[in-house]
């Protein structure tokens, strides 16, 4: 994600990583609860800690082990479904020598035990999981492993070379004890300053195919997420959010939903963008609907301004034809004067839509507000801005808030929220419910519709291009415009990742591997509809414009596509290998293909990871037909591999969902047309295609993969499908009428 990319390669030297919460976030949302006291301190002596070692150091807070054996490893971010939990419990096990089969997994919290010790932040997000904690969890394996030899060492009176840790077993000599009869002893050792690492041709569980280690729970039913939270006493409750973003009520009639059985209270709450709506709570879900869906409002939307997306659509496009802002940092900008000269021309102009992220989940966020301290349980990608919001609204020290953070199902970006909305409505709803003396722990919840009428979105956006090429397609000068919202301004991200107006994420994947003089452009309209990232955020539109402009280049120079990629991408090793893997394994120019199917590529790299797709794919009855997938993946070192094909499958089958057609959110006079799947489509298991994944060996540092098994598989589609139409697809979703 371009956060990271930022942090690591645009700032000045002392701006760093450890310091980019305080400066990014403030006071009382970025540093409000660095003060508390981490977990570990009660379990250790504090003299144990060495000097300056931080809290991301420290095994008490994520390691723990019971006298059975069962060791729990703490997951320091949320999971959504990419399989972190296990990951980083591999991990950590890895260099502890434990019996796997006795491992657990579970979540930290708000504390700075739980900071992502790259960024210096608590964030789950831009595919940073694996890549930012790889040395972190082994460091705390090994650690903890050191701590467990001491403590045997010195309970048998041998020296710590002596002792043999593995399989969650201590040996010296005949003696033996488990890990879990040692580990009281050993949190009381002084923690390493240093441990050495193993080798990783020694590695016994990293890189190993490996089952989630809360599979059995999913598969079962038995998996709880932040939907699930049931608390004695809890009341439940749902909104009445305004149709127009931001407006308020102007009066409500609550007596028909006080007589639904069930129902406590009705109440106003102030409510996200300065909004104001009508919290129903009751002792169950239904009964709360079922007051809401009784509950008579008139609604003030005056000043409010009202988006239309056919109004949008052309203000978009006509803005595209003007130059934006540069692009800083010169990546982006070259001499693109030989475009006017140029013996052949592209010129096109592609559209994509509004994405709600759709998430399997909807929003669920339960509150036990009391006097002197507020439990928040919920599936947070950002505990600690989320603690700072709650602190600021119920004017509670950030030490007499815990956000308790639970699985997720799904999230895609939209449980990172900057303003931290659902949690602050949900707060709200609780201060609304204890003004009028019936305090009580409430889970507030969304339903599908509430999340896809009122919540945030994937930036509407609008890409104009100019090329200009020679006789045999080679690319002289490349013009692009990127019309679209800004994520970033008005965030606590804006001072620092916003860099002369210009939004980075809105033009991160343009270029990344390919040796094109290319030049971008920006405009970021104002536009009264709420936007977030989406699963690879600005990825989503840049590849497909690169893919797909890369490949009419090559055909204008009646080039093989594979072959002018591979000459584009001569300086950008891991790309040649994901392509040429893809191209390997999906028997590509070898093998005939069925009648009317033609083959499509892409590859683009986000996140530091590089994803190509060879697909093959014919049109019936208006429709495409997908007939083989084959990718090619360059992550660096994998962990599990079983993770790295469930994340490039699922980005598969996201990104055909966003090539269907009605796959798009509208609006018309501010509100949202859309309500639920039947008329937002997603793809269906009929659908979805086999997805054959294919990694590239390496022994290079992991990077991320949640995310960059979407963007190329749109333009690999549309590549296919413009051979078998000979029409060129420009929109999203497609019309192949």
């Amino acid at each position: 994600m371009i956060l990271n990319k930022l942090l690591t390669q645009q700032q000045p030297a002392e701006f760093n990583r450890r310091n980019f919460m305080a400066m990014s976030v403030g006071g009382a949302v970025g540093l409000a609860f660095m003060p508390l006291a981490s977990p570990d301190v009660k379990a250790q002596n504090a003299p144990s800690v060495p000097a300056g070692q931080k809290p991301t150091e420290r095994p008490g807070a994520f390691v723990s082990i019971a006298p059975d054996g069962t060791t729990t490893v703490l997951c320091n971010r949320m999971d959504m479904g990419q399989g972190i939990e296990t990951a980083l419990a591999m991990i950590c096990a890895e260099e502890l020598d434990a019996d796997w089969a006795q491992v657990r997994t579970g979540f930290g919290n708000q504390m700075p035990n739980y900071v992502d010790p790259m960024m210096g932040m608590h964030l789950t997000g831009g595919s940073n999981s694996i890549k930012n904690s790889y040395v972190q969890y082994r460091e705390l394996g090994a650690r903890t492993k050191a701590m467990l030899v001491t403590a045997a060492a010195k309970s048998w009176g041998v020296p710590t070379s002596e002792v043999r840790a593995q399989a969650g077993m201590l040996r010296a000599g005949t003696r033996s004890a488990s890990y879990g009869a040692m580990f009281e002893a050993a949190m009381k050792e002084p923690i390493p300053e240093k441990v050495t690492l193993k080798d990783p041709k020694d590695f016994a569980l990293i890189g190993k195919p490996t089952g989630l280690k809360v599979s059995r729970a999913k598969s079962s039913g038995t998996q709880t997420y932040g939907v699930d939270i049931a608390l004695p006493g809890m009341l439940t409750a749902v909104i009445v959010d305004p149709p127009v973003f931001g407006a308020k009520f102007a009066s409500f009639d609550g007596s028909a939903a006080e007589k639904v059985k069930g129902v406590r209270a009705v109440l106003p709450v102030d409510i996200d963008r300065g909004g104001r709506g009508i919290a129903i709570a009751a002792d169950g879900y239904w009964p709360a609907k079922m007051g809401r869906d009784a509950l008579k409002v008139v609604w003030d939307t005056a000043g409010k301004a009202k988006a239309d997306t056919t109004a949008l659509r052309t203000q978009y496009l006509a803005l595209a034809k003007t130059k934006g802002m540069a692009v800083p940092g010169g990546k982006l900008s070259a001499d693109t004067s030989r475009i006017a000269t140029a013996p052949q021309k592209i010129s096109a102009e592609y559209v994509f839509p509004y994405l709600n992220h759709a998430q399997m989940e909807p929003l669920a966020c339960t509150v036990d507000l009391k006097a002197d301290k507020c439990d928040v349980y919920t599936a947070s990608q950002m505990p600690g801005v989320d603690t700072g919001a709650v602190a600021k609204l119920t004017g509670l020290k950030p030490e007499q808030i815990m956000i308790h953070v639970q699985m997720a199902g799904g999230g895609f970006g939209r449980r990172a929220v900057p303003t931290s909305e659902y949690i602050a409505d949900a707060v709200n709803v609780a201060r609304a419910l204890a003004a009028v003396g019936k305090r009580a722990p409430v889970k507030v919840m969304w339903s599908r519709e509430d999340d896809m009428k009122a919540g945030y979105y994937r930036p509407f956006t609008v890409h104009r291009a100019e090329l200009g090429l020679d006789a045999q397609g080679n690319i002289l000068g490349w013009e692009n415009t990127i019309v679209s919202q800004s994520i970033l301004k008005g965030s606590p991200f804006e001072a620092f990742l916003v860099q002369n107006g210009v939004d980075g994420t809105t033009h991160e994947g343009m270029k990344d591997g390919y040796d094109i003089p290319i030049n971008v452009s920006v405009h970021h309209p104002e536009v009264n509809v709420p936007t977030l990232w989406w699963r690879s955020v600005g990825s989503t539109h840049t590849a497909f414009v690169m893919e797909t402009l890369i490949d009419e280049a090559a055909e204008l120079g009646k080039q093989d596509p594979v072959a002018y990629r591979m000459k584009l991408l001569a300086k950008a090793p891991r790309h040649l290998a994901a392509l040429q893997l893809a191209v390997d394994k999906s028997g590509y120019g070898k093998r005939a293909l069925p009648a009317g199917a033609h083959w499509g590529v892409a590859v683009h790299e986000s996140f530091e990871s590089v994803v190509a797709f060879v697909l093959s794919a014919s049109v019936k009855n208006g429709k495409p037909v997908i007939h083989s997938v084959d990718v090619g993946v360059h992550c660096n070192r994998v962990i599990n591999p079983r993770t790295v094909e469930a994340q490039v499958q699922g980005s598969a089958v996201m990104a055909l969902s966003t090539c269907m057609s009605g796959h798009a959110i509208t609006m018309k006079d501010g509100v949202v047309e859309q309500s639920n799947f039947h008329d937002f489509p997603t793809a269906r298991i009929n659908d979805a295609p086999v997805v054959n994944v294919h990694i590239v060996p390496s022994n290079d540092p992991p990077k991320g993969m949640g995310e960059p098994g979407l963007p190329p598989f749109a333009p690999a589609l549309a590549n296919a499908l413009r051979r078998a139409t000979g029409k060129p697809l420009r929109e999203m979703p497609f019309n192949l009428a």
